[in-house]
């Protein structure tokens, strides 16, 4: 039986927060909803970050911390290594993908995945933002068929190179 009710929020390191707050508000329109300063950890060890909060319609929120005394190495990601999708309407979906374009913003998509429809952007940080729309087709896939990609996934995996 699943205990967890839904996903408060999901963190990550930024370059720097005012850039990552004209992506996520201003182009986003996600509101801004939490900030504080840490100034020392649970381990009372001294330190200097800003935490700051971004909330969606349903109450989640995605959340960075800005610490430029620590090293990060920011890279930029490929959707299958790491992505952030969230969920808009077809309208939104069509509407999004014109203004990341007219922007200048990098922009791909509309994907058509059977399931979903979705585009793809850049944040300031270099993580993949995507953006998605249930399709009529959306049918969920059965305990049965589960097992039976995994185990044909098994079956043509590629070598691990790491």
């Amino acid at each position: 039986m699943i205990k967890i009710k839904k996903l408060h929020h999901s963190a990550y390191r930024c370059k720097d927060t005012y850039q990552t707050k004209k992506f996520y508000v201003n182009f986003l329109g996600l509101k801004l909803t939490k900030a504080f300063i840490i100034d020392t950890t649970k381990t009372n060890r001294n330190t200097k970050v800003l935490h700051s909060f971004y909330s969606l319609k349903d109450g989640s929120a995605i959340a960075f911390f800005e610490d430029p005394s620590s090293p990060f190495k920011f890279i930029k990601q490929r959707d299958f290594d790491l992505h952030i999708a969230f969920e808009v309407t077809l309208k939104d979906l069509k509407n999004y993908f014109e203004k990341g374009k007219k922007l200048g913003i990098e922009t791909r998509g509309i994907s058509d995945h059977g399931f979903i429809k979705s585009i793809y952007f850049r944040d300031p940080n270099g993580y993949v933002i995507e953006l998605t729309t249930p399709s009529t087709k959306s049918l969920k896939q059965s305990e049965n068929n589960l097992k039976k990609v995994l185990e044909e996934w098994d079956l043509i995996k590629p070598d691990k190179v790491y």
